[in-house]
Order: C-alpha cells, then sequence, then structure tokens
C-alpha cells in the first residue's frame, strides 16, 4: 500500500524493517524446493486437466453418435450454445453497399467495395470478379486472418486473383482491427494506439466479455454481412458458396460455415485442430478464437465439422504449424466417423503439406481441386500463374486508408458501450433496511451462480516448512490446499507475546505475499494474527518470469492463458482465488488464538475483485480494506484501452452486477476504498469513485452505517495507519 496506514495503535509505531527485506528464499520458501518445482505451473496444469477431462466426456459423446437424428441433435446443440457464447447477433439493417472504384487485371476485375455490416459501422471489402466465362459463376467468401496489410496482403491477392481466374467470384474484407479498419486509430502517430492486430482484439473482446458478448459477435456478423453483399450481385449463383481463409480467417470458415446455411462447402486452413492439443502447446489465441464456456459447454473443434455435416468440408493443414497437426489429424479422424454415420464419407477430407503456416501453394491447389469437383463437378489440377499484387493504396476503399478518419462511424468499443446499455443490470433503490437484505441476498445468489464459485467443504490440508523469528513476532511458512491439486504458501504472523485471542487478517496482494511494503509487520506488532498469502497464480504460484515484462501481450494481460481457460470452463479466476481465500479464512478461523468474531480481509491490486467476492459470499469477514483495486467493471467498457483486467473477468458480469454492488451487499460491515484504480491502472479522485459507490452509499445508510464506508485517497505524506481508524 505503498506507505498507507491501518490503525490508531500504530500512531507511535516506528516501522522497522519492512517484512519483504527478508531475503526471497525465506519468504518465498517453497517454489525453490525439488518437491514443488511444479509450484509455478500448478494453476495451468490444473486448469488443463479439468478441460481434458471435460473434452475426453465429449470426445465419447461422439464417438456414440450412431444415427443422422443424433447427429442433427448435436448440430442443433452445438448452434444453438455458439449463438449465445456470441451473445447472438445484431439485426439484419440495410448494407448501404456501394462500389468506389475498379481495378482492371490480368483476367479479372476487382471493385473496391463499402457496406455497413450495422449502421454506420463500416465495413472495406474487394470484390474480385471473373473476365472470362458465363455467369452466375460460384461464390467464395473470403475471410483474412491476422496477417500484415489485410485485404491487400499479396498471398491473398495470389489466392483471390487465382480463384477469379478459375471462375470464382470472391469477395474479402478487412477484419476489424486490420488494414482499414483499425478500431483505435491514433491520427498523430497515423497507426492504431495498441501495437498489433491481435493486440486491439484482445484489448476490445475483453470489454465485450464483461458485457456478455465476445468479440467474434462483430467479426462473424461482419462476415455474414460480407456474404448479403456476395449474394445480391447477380453475377454469383447463391446456390453455390464456398468458405474459405487461413489463420484467423479459417478460424471464420469455421465459425461462418458451422452458423449459416448458405455456405455449401468449407475449406479452414490452418485453423482446425482440437483444444486439447492447443491447451498443450500454443494455448488459447486471441479474444475472438476463444467462444467460453465453450469447453465447459463439453464443445470441440470437430462440432464445427459436425455442424456442418453432410455438406463438402475439406481441412486444409500444415504439418509444422503452430496448430498442432495432430489435433488436425485427430479431429479429421473423429469427423470421418460423423460424416459416416450421415452417409456420406466421401464429403470430408484433409489435405496435409510438410509445410509451415499460412495458405501456401499445396493448399491452394487442394482447395481449387475441392472446389472444382464439388461446384463444377470436374477436376482441376491446373497450376496457379502468378499474380501481379495490387498495393495497398490501389486496393484502398477511402481516401485516408482508414475508415475513421475518413468515415467515422461506430467502432466495436461504441458499439459495446450500446450493447452494455442494453444489457445492464437494474440496480433496485437501497433506500430501506429490508430492500438492502434482498438485495444482499440476490446478490450473494448472482456471484455463486455467474463467478462460477464452488466452495470445498473438506479438512483443512496443511503443512508446516519451518518459523522464522522477528522482532516482537515470528513468522510461520506453511501451506495449506484450497482444493485438491491447488497448494496455497502462506506465510503466518504471529506476536511473541500473544495473550487470549486477537483480532485476525488475512492480507491478499496480487503482486504476493512477500510485497507488503511493510504493512503486516505494522498489523503484527499492533497485536494482530496476520495470514499473507500467495491466492493461485499470484506470488510464488505464478509464473516465473521471463524478463519480457515490457512485451504488449505480457503487460496488457498477465496471467492471459490461465484466465481464457477458466472462463473456457465456464469458471474465473476470481471465483478461484475467493475459494483460496474464504479456505484461508478457514485456517484463521480454526485456531485458538484468533477472534472468529474479528477477522478482517485486506485485499491490495488485483486481489482486491477476489476478496470483495469472498466478502460476499461469507460473512466472517466482518471489515474488509480494498487498497489500489478497480473502480468498477464499467470503468472497463467506458473507457478504450485496459491492462490488467483479464484475470478478474467474470462472464457477463455486468449483466448482473459491478464491483460497487458488491460492496453495497456487504453493508454494513465496515469497509475501506482506498485509491481506487481505473482500468489502466490510474488513480481515480475521491470524487470519481463515490460516484461509482453512490448505490453503496444509500446501501449503507439505509443499514444505519453511514459512517462505515470509507472512500479515501492518500497521499505520501500521509502516516502508515492514519487511513483505517477503526479497522481493529
Amino acid at each position: 500500500m505503498r506507505g498507507t496506514r491501518l490503525f490508531p495503535a500504530l500512531l507511535v509505531l516506528a516501522l522497522a524493517a519492512p517484512l519483504n527485506a527478508q531475503t526471497s528464499a525465506n519468504l518465498d520458501f517453497l517454489s525453490d524446493l525439488h518437491d514443488y518445482a511444479h509450484l509455478r505451473t500448478m494453476l495451468r496444469e490444473y486448469l488443463n486437466a479439468q478441460a481434458i477431462s471435460r473434452l475426453e466426456e465429449r470426445r465419447q459423446q461422439v464417438v456414440r453418435l450412431s444415427t443422422p437424428e443424433e447427429v442433427a441433435k448435436r448440430r442443433a446443440y452445438v448452434r444453438e450454445q455458439m449463438l449465445r457464447d456470441l451473445g447472438g447477433f445484431p439485426a439484419r439493417t440495410p448494407l448501404n453497399a456501394r462500389v468506389v472504384g475498379t481495378l482492371d487485371r490480368d483476367g479479372y476485375k476487382i471493385e473496391k467495395v463499402i457496406f455497413e455490416s450495422q449502421p454506420h459501422f463500416y465495413v472495406t471489402g474487394n470484390l474480385y470478379l471473373p473476365k472470362m466465362g458465363v455467369p452466375p459463376y460460384p461464390g467464395v467468401l473470403f475471410p483474412l486472418g491476422h496477417e500484415d496489410g489485410g485485404k491487400s496482403n499479396e498471398a491473398w491477392q495470389q489466392t483471390l486473383g487465382d480463384f477469379a481466374r478459375r471462375g470464382y467470384v470472391c469477395f474479402t474484407w478487412d477484419p476489424v482491427g486490420q488494414g482499414e479498419r483499425v478500431q483505435l486509430y491514433d491520427t498523430d502517430l497515423e497507426a492504431g494506439k495498441l501495437p498489433e492486430s491481435t493486440v486491439e482484439h484482445t484489448n476490445t473482446g475483453i470489454q465485450c466479455l464483461l458485457v456478455g458478448d465476445n468479440l467474434a459477435r462483430y467479426t462473424i456478423w461482419d462476415g455474414m454481412r460480407a456474404l448479403d453483399y456476395l449474394l445480391s450481385r447477380p453475377e454469383v449463383d447463391s446456390s453455390r458458396i464456398a468458405c474459405t481463409g487461413n489463420s484467423g480467417g479459417g478460424t471464420h470458415t469455421a465459425y461462418l460455415s458451422a452458423l449459416d446455411e448458405r455456405i455449401k462447402v468449407a475449406m479452414p486452413s490452418c485453423y482446425i485442430t482440437s483444444w486439447r492439443r492447443l491447451l498443450e502447446s500454443i494455448g488459447p489465441q486471441d479474444a475472438e478464437q476463444c467462444l467460453p464456456p465453450w469447453i465447459g459447454q463439453g464443445l470441440d473443434h470437430g462440432d464445427f465439422v459436425l455442424a456442418f455435416s453432410p455438406k463438402p468440408y475439406l481441412i486444409l493443414s500444415a504439418i509444422r504449424d503452430f496448430f498442432s497437426i495432430n489435433g488436425a489429424r485427430e479431429t479429421y479422424q473423429e469427423a470421418q466417423h460423423v460424416y459416416s454415420v450421415m452417409g456420406a464419407p466421401e464429403k470430408v477430407c484433409q489435405f496435409e503439406a510438410d509445410n509451415g503456416h499460412g495458405y501456401l501453394q499445396p493448399r491452394r491447389q487442394a482447395a481449387y481441386a475441392w472446389l472444382a469437383r464439388w461446384f463444377k463437378g470436374q477436376e482441376d489440377d491446373t497450376p496457379e500463374v502468378p499474380v501481379a499484387p495490387a498495393s495497398e493504396e490501389e486496393l484502398r476503399c477511402t481516401d485516408s486508408g482508414q475508415v475513421s478518419v475518413s468515415l467515422g462511424g461506430e467502432t466495436v468499443f461504441s458499439l459495446n458501450q450500446k450493447r452494455y446499455e442494453e444489457v445492464k443490470a437494474q440496480r433496485p433503490p437501497l433506500t430501506d433496511a429490508p430492500a438492502v437484505a434482498a438485495f444482499r441476498n440476490e446478490i450473494h445468489r448472482k456471484v455463486e451462480h455467474l463467478a462460477g464459485y464452488e466452495h470445498v467443504a473438506a479438512p483443512l490440508n496443511t503443512k508446516p516448512f519451518g518459523v522464522i523469528q522477528k522482532d516482537g513476532y515470528h513468522i510461520e511458512k506453511l501451506t495449506y490446499e484450497s482444493e485438491p491439486g491447488i497448494i496455497i504458501p502462506s506465510l503466518l504472523c504471529i506476536p511473541d507475546d500473544i495473550k487470549g485471542r486477537k483480532p485476525g487478517v488475512l492480507y491478499v496482494n496480487s503482486k504476493g505475499k512477500a510485497n507488503s511494503g511493510g504493512e503486516i509487520e505494522a498489523l503484527v506488532k499492533s497485536g494482530v494474527v496476520v495470514l499473507a498469502i500467495d491466492a493461485r497464480g499470484w506470488g510464488e504460484t505464478g509464473p516465473k518470469s521471463n524478463g519480457e515484462e515490457s512485451d504488449s501481450w505480457n503487460s496488457l494481460f498477465p496471467n492471459y492463458d490461465t484466465a481464457m481457460i477458466a472462463l473456457l470452463l465456464g469458471k474465473s479466476l476470481v471465483a478461484m482465488r475467493a475459494e483460496d481465500i474464504l479456505r484461508g479464512l478457514d485456517l484463521l478461523a480454526g485456531r485458538h488464538d484468533v477472534d472468529g468474531d474479528e477477522i478482517y480481509g485486506v485485499g491490495v491490486g488485483a486481489a482486491t475483485i477476489p476478496l470483495l467476492h469472498a466478502a460476499v459470499l461469507d460473512p466472517r469477514l466482518k471489515k474488509v480494506v480494498l487498497e489500489n483495486g478497480l473502480v468498477s467493471y464499467e470503468s472497463v467498457v467506458t473507457h478504450k484501452i485496459q491492462r490488467g483486467i483479464i484475470e478478474n473477468v467474470v462472464l457477463g458480469v455486468l449483466k448482473s452486477y459491478d464491483l460497487p454492488d458488491l460492496v453495497a451487499a456487504i453493508a454494513p460491515r465496515p469497509t475501506w476504498i482506498v485509491d481506487a484504480r481505473d482500468g489502466l491502472g490510474y488513480r481515480v479522485s475521491a470524487a470519481k469513485v463515490r460516484g461509482h459507490y453512490a448505490g453503496a452509499v444509500d446501501a449503507f445508510k439505509a443499514s444505519g452505517a453511514q459512517d462505515a464506508l470509507h472512500i479515501q485517497v492518500t497521499e505520501p505524506k500521509d502516516e502508515f495507519n492514519a487511513t483505517y481508524r477503526g479497522l481493529k
């Protein structure tokens, strides 16, 4: 707490050497022991094991499918869950499409198109039209991946140009965050505010998750409206529509083909694998490639193929791809079973090439042949003819090269804010004690359900690891098992002259138990028993630093993999860490030297959110201190950029409650909100914090405890103990 302050009894306390002056070998005592070498990977392994178990259950269910009716029932389930995970789709509004330019190429022409997938949400695309043959032609929808240049990427121009020369009308468009559609564009830098499209996707995707949607809601809808445009063209045969793309474009080929019946042939490249193999290798990818709670719903990559059956499906794979080839092979084997059940084994195929990631020439040739087989009833082994690529400037649909500059309009950020206004929870007025009590019960129920909280009712398994003697107190190093497989390293700090039962403080800091800045020592010297814990994924149970903290991904999305896997399971790190805290509460409450009626919680940084959830779930936490924590989830949705939020995401939380609601629900228990932070980690003024917590203020007043809610902003000159008068 950077020199902030706890008890009146500490007014004359001169701080000794802070607790974290001890060596890490003393305070971070467990992870270097041979028997606990796995501690820093413990959380990832725990989550992977849960996910793999669920995926195995799902695999067995698919293996047992034996009739077309059973496949159809699962297909309906897949689509229903996808739509639910996405948050549903917007209304189908006028496209207002217009052609803004044409390029004449060898054997084809390119039209530059702008349309609106939602009102004033502009999409820039290129339509490739054959010059030979007789229309109507088959159509190819070509969603793009994350490669540089958006629609101007030379590999895409080669693919699309060759398709056009073979007699297909092709349409491709810039995804959000790429090409002409950078969502967070800085006119001064003439570049995005964030360094990469995947970073922008995930930044915005976190905001969508809080509202109960997925970024893919916008990207898939762009694709469906792109298909609307393709089908509006008289040159296109609506009965012969294919979808193909690579990487992120392969992802959207899988998505669109599973959801849109108008697509007749699907050919995803360098995407289809399996979630088990992803978890064992590269882990979850950026926001739109993860559809929480997909794994918890018993779904996998194979379900995209199943949902398209029995229409022709070609899985295009690279043996040396970072998307596991073994996962692709296993999914193909499963797809063969499904297509056999559907009576169409010849309509699913996998093509492999011994190369790396990309829609490279061997996969393109396989795609040409597969499409000709099903749309033209003929073989096509004609070699490619090199395409002379157009420049990015030539393919632009806007004068400036950016929609936000030339056209303005909506962004995913602005549309997500509107979604928040549509779906946000309506809070009743908390003007009397019965209303507060009813609200408390409702929030308790929502926290248990939404956060995925599961209480562990079992004896607490603790183990000692030695004692550190300090001036006037001692530190017992110990662990407890929060649940099977989850070990919580802890420091139990006890005054040497303890007599009778003392208040207990459970201290949890997202930077780890060894980073108290002197607070723990001040607390214990005032006669308080303190339990400082490393909740799972923090302190010495967190991943070991690799020296790349400045990397944009790691700095913006710490603990991304574990947070996303939890969400994919339909759970949250918030609830899991709340369980760690409550098991620590069990430990404190069970001690003979701790007064069970005087146990308080102190949370610092990201730890404030699981601590607050724990306080809602368990009234044994009599007082709560929240320091340097997020002021509200709403503040994340209303600021364009945020950092460090992913590990505290609860899916769709803003449909049910926000952090101020949780504070209102623990009234009249004394609560301190100190140095609250916005989504970027900057301190919020006391006046703005009070604005966020106006409902909580009402709840405390209605409970007869108007002086029990403390909202404070500290200054460096403040005495260590001047803030939390009355905590002890």
